[in-house]
């Protein structure tokens, strides 16, 4: 064994083991280590900067910018809207959520897909009176197991991608194509969520998050809604409006005219310019602002227009110039460039006009504020910022439609094979940013550098893997014990290999470390290379047994208040499942 392939053995264990015990992070993991395969020349700096060119890092790059601009636009959230209310049991909610997610988490990076989903998950299970950890894992699992059927899905695939195109064991080796993972992937999604339903929601435990746990701190407060004139619930019950069964707020009273109606009756028809009075918590009457039910807010007026708003709740300090005036008296609207919704005082909520009220130090007024309030915030001592409730960004049907339509045109294309993905997605960005859907500055706040930075240095380590004959020295020892179990005992060993590495040490780590061996396997086996390659990414990507090994595992971790053994009881058998069905399928095909 030569003194490289002894440092790079050194180096692979220290990646292994500072990842698994957290000591300095995965980014500056990955630095160290491939700073100490420069300094011993293992690694020349082209070769180390070599995967920064990657085309596939573009791709993911671009993947997760585009994901983010959905999430910031609030595009799938109507549609989100219009699937989800409709459940009505937990279980039904859970069957719905995972046959939503794992389609578009297919074709959407499942990350930023999983971010949206969350607060959909943590209210859906207040809905329900149950525990949010009996929904979280059934989320990151649905993701998962949809990112896994495209090539696009989750960025493992687009890692393993790239290192077929750079790697350098086996000349002029094709791109993957978009759903050369779909014959393992879609039968799978199917498999994984009836199992998921059937038997993994029993052994989900009942916990409560830290979230959950933390004493509530939401103040209630009191919103106006208005009929609006041709409004669709001119007419109808206050049941048949489905105002009784609103997420958080509750129809408390009615004016009519000089009439007030309490202790609203489910049989009160509705009639143009009622005035309903709902209270609700913060995030609640966000959500009821966002939404178009035929009822509108008079204090918002305007601002309902203004393409990017943002609720927002503050407090009025000691000594603001607002105390004992009014809203209207200081001209708050264009002063801030916000107008207020409701009011919250000395733990009781103020009903009545909101511009009529006189505000008091300590009270905590819910805004919607527009795109210029920010820059005045930092001008202003009358008031503090509290907590930013919701983002709201209406970009209109055309640009939706720009949006949606371009995704699914470039995703198409390229899995015809007319054009090249990395082309289609950067044709798309750019018309996102002509049309101003995005801005350039929130493109490059969007961009995840750390994950940039371990992808590209992990084809180095790769690469020095491969040079130093490391790759074969593994590939030795696993054909050594699987050999007598023949080709799928191989695949199986490979799969085995790769999916523990991942469970522990993030499943980008392990295909770097086992990309390199498997092709050397295929290369001295003599055996088609694909069913090599793809068994890689399979096994790192279709990660359930720990929540450090998965993105989204780690997302919903804390929030669904797990422990590590949490996983290791669900996703164990998921693996196991999964590893049995993907040697089946793999071996069908290719031997």
């Amino acid at each position: 064994m030569t003194f490289d392939a002894i440092i790079v053995i050194l180096v692979l264990l220290f990646l292994v083991v500072s990842l698994y015990k957290e000591i300095v992070g995965p980014a500056m993991t990955f630095i160290i280590a491939v700073i100490v395969l420069g300094i011993t020349h293992v690694l020349n700096p082209s070769e180390i900067l070599d995967g920064f060119a990657n085309e596939q890092i573009a791709v993911i790059v671009m993947l997760l910018l585009i994901g983010d601009i959905y999430r910031r636009t609030s595009v799938l959230d109507i549609f989100f809207d219009y699937i989800f209310k409709r459940s009505k049991s937990v279980k039904n909610f859970t069957a719905r959520m995972m046959f939503i997610v794992a389609p578009l988490s297919a074709f959407l990076n499942n990350t930023p897909l999983v971010a949206l989903m969350m607060p959909y998950v943590h209210n859906s299970a207040q809905r329900f009176k149950v525990s949010v950890s009996k929904l979280m894992i059934p989320l990151s699992f649905a993701a998962i197991l949809g990112g896994c059927a495209t090539l696009i899905g989750t960025s493992t695939n687009l890692i393993v991608n790239g290192l077929v195109t750079d790697q350098k064991i086996i000349p002029n080796l094709p791109e993957l194509n978009i759903f050369d993972f779909t014959a393992v992937g879609l039968p799978m999604v199917f498999i994984g969520i009836l199992y998921i339903l059937i038997f993994g929601q029993k052994m989900l435990p009942d916990t409560k998050s830290a979230m959950e746990n933390l004493p509530a701190i939401e103040r209630d407060y009191i919103v106006e809604g208005r009929i609006k004139t041709n409004s669709s619930l001119i007419g109808k019950t206050i049941n048949e409006a489905g105002l009784r069964n609103l997420e958080g707020l509750f129809l408390f009273e009615i004016l009519r005219e000089n009439i007030r109606i309490t202790a609203v009756p489910n049989d009160t028809i509705l009639i143009e310019e009622d005035i309903l009075l709902f209270t609700g918590n913060t995030k609640s009457i966000a959500d009821f602002v966002k939404s178009k039910k035929g009822i509108e807010i008079p204090s918002v007026g305007m601002f309902s227009r203004k393409k990017n708003t943002e609720v927002i709740e503050i407090v009025i300090s000691h000594n603001s110039s607002l105390n004992g005036k009014t809203l209207k008296e200081v001209n708050f609207r264009a002063r801030f460039d916000a107008t207020a919704i409701a009011v919250h005082r000395d733990g009781e909520t103020v009903a009545g006009k909101i511009g009529n009220v006189e505000l008091k130090s300590g009270d905590a007024v819910l805004l919607l504020a527009g795109t210029y309030f920010e820059a005045r915030l930092k001008d202003t001592i009358d008031f503090f910022l509290i907590s930013r409730v919701k983002e709201i960004r209406r970009i209109g049907i055309g640009r939706t439609a720009f949006l949606v339509g371009g995704t699914v045109v470039v995703i198409l294309l390229s899995a015809l094979g007319l054009i090249k993905f990395f082309n289609g997605l950067l044709v798309l960005l750019t018309g996102l940013v002509i049309f101003k859907i995005t801005k350039p500055k929130n493109l490059v706040k969007s961009v995840d550098y750390e994950l940039v930075l371990i992808i590209a240095l992990s084809l180095a380590l790769g690469l020095a893997m491969i040079k130093t004959g490391v790759a074969d020295l593994f590939a030795e020892g696993i054909i050594a014990v699987f050999k007598p179990f023949g080709k799928i005992g191989i695949l199986s060993g490979i799969y085995l290999i790769t999916t523990i590495l991942a469970a522990f040490i993030t499943n980008k780590a392990a295909v770097a470390v086992i990309f390199p061996v498997s092709l050397t396997l295929a290369q001295e086996l003599n055996l088609d290379v694909m069913p090599f390659i793809l068994v890689v990414a399979y096994a790192a990507a279709a990660n359930f047994m720990t929540p450090i090994g998965y993105q989204t595992n780690l997302m919903v971790y804390g929030p669904g208040g797990y422990k590590f053994k949490d996983f290791f009881k669900i996703g164990a058998p998921l693996t196991l499942i999964y590893m049995v069905v993907t040697i089946t399928i793999l071996s069908l095909i290719y031997f």
